[in-house]
């Protein structure tokens, strides 16, 4: 029994996804391979080979693979697929974008979204916006995963796994990558954070956010953003948290003017502490808060920037 973990990265290092993944697949058991698909990429092989758990990684290293389309990983992967018994991949914008595409034409059912393994064939996973706990457990001779990963800790240095080349296949060109337009910011990545700020439709304007902007770089947070404020315009897409945004575990989650509707919870719920602000006592947001504060975040936010501030000024 042999796994492959896709790896999710840029080209220059792994992206912490790929870490997750390699957790999961140390419970299936068995031996396991990462995949790295890149162009330059070395380095990023290197640093797989470190991570404990990896036997062995493979690493494809192709011009053609610098921004690979969904339609060359899945002619990739399906090349080898028949070597592995799980295939294994984040349950990211990238792990979406062609591991069902896999599972479609090696004609067997994709289990997404995992959040626990219970056997090699047996697998958990949230429905219902997170509200109930599928155990799912599949007969097919490869299971195709897709792997969420705030259920699993990270995989820690402290291996070193041989690499191995091998050539990339012929490029489909049923469609070229054109270019990116990538928001660049000075706080951590949302679902890497360790701390989050978060705003709802409380907060009124895009101007607002400015407040939890501040307090965030005082805390050295990411910002975060509910459906609700996304939709308002008052932030951009990639702000959203929730089960149509990102899925993030932070070790502090301090939700703002967010009632806490359940696909936002589905999202954040699984956060160490989480910290409410809002002036409706009974909002659902309360429910799953490990503290609340009622009152006006107008009020309560500048006031705890404050003293942030003071706290940041004393050391």
């Amino acid at each position: 029994m042999t796994s492959l973990v896709i790896a999710e990265h840029d080209n220059q290092s792994l992206k912490g996804s790929t870490a997750h993944v390699v957790t999961a697949a140390t419970a299936i058991g068995g031996d396991m391979v990462v995949l790295v698909a890149g162009a330059s990429c070395r380095a990023v092989a290197d640093e797989a080979a470190k991570l404990t758990g990896v036997t062995k990684v493979l690493l494809i290293d192709a011009p053609t693979l610098e921004h690979p389309s969904a339609e060359d990983l899945t002619a990739l992967v399906l090349g080898i697929a028949k070597d592995y018994s799980h295939v294994l991949a984040p349950a990211t914008t990238y792990g979406k974008n062609f591991l069902p595409r896999v599972a479609a034409l090696l004609d067997v059912a994709q289990i997404s979204d995992i959040s626990a393994v219970i056997s090699p064939d047996t697998f958990e996973r949230p429905i219902y916006a997170g509200n109930a706990i599928a155990r799912v457990q599949s007969k097919d001779s490869i299971k195709i995963i897709t792997v969420r990963g705030t259920a699993f800790p990270s995989a820690k240095a402290g291996g070193n796994a041989p690499i191995e080349t091998a050539s990339a296949p012929a490029a489909s060109n049923l469609s070229h990558f054109v270019g990116a337009e990538l928001a660049r910011s000075e706080r951590p990545e949302l679902t890497a954070a360790r701390i989050i700020v978060s705003g709802g439709r409380g907060m009124q304007s895009g101007d607002n956010f400015k407040l939890l902007e501040s307090l965030a770089d005082k805390l050295g947070a990411a910002v975060g953003a509910s459906r609700a404020a996304v939709d308002s315009g008052f932030v951009p897409n990639d702000y959203q948290v929730g089960q149509t945004g990102k899925i993030v575990a932070p070790e502090l989650y301090i939700a703002v003017g967010i009632s806490g509707a359940i696909q936002h919870l589905a999202g954040m719920k699984d956060s160490k502490v989480i910290v409410a602000i809002n002036k409706d006592e009974e909002a659902p947001i309360f429910q799953i808060a490990d503290y609340g504060l009622v009152g006006d975040l107008f009020q309560i936010v500048p006031a705890l920037d404050a003293e942030f501030a003071k706290k940041l000024a004393n050391r």
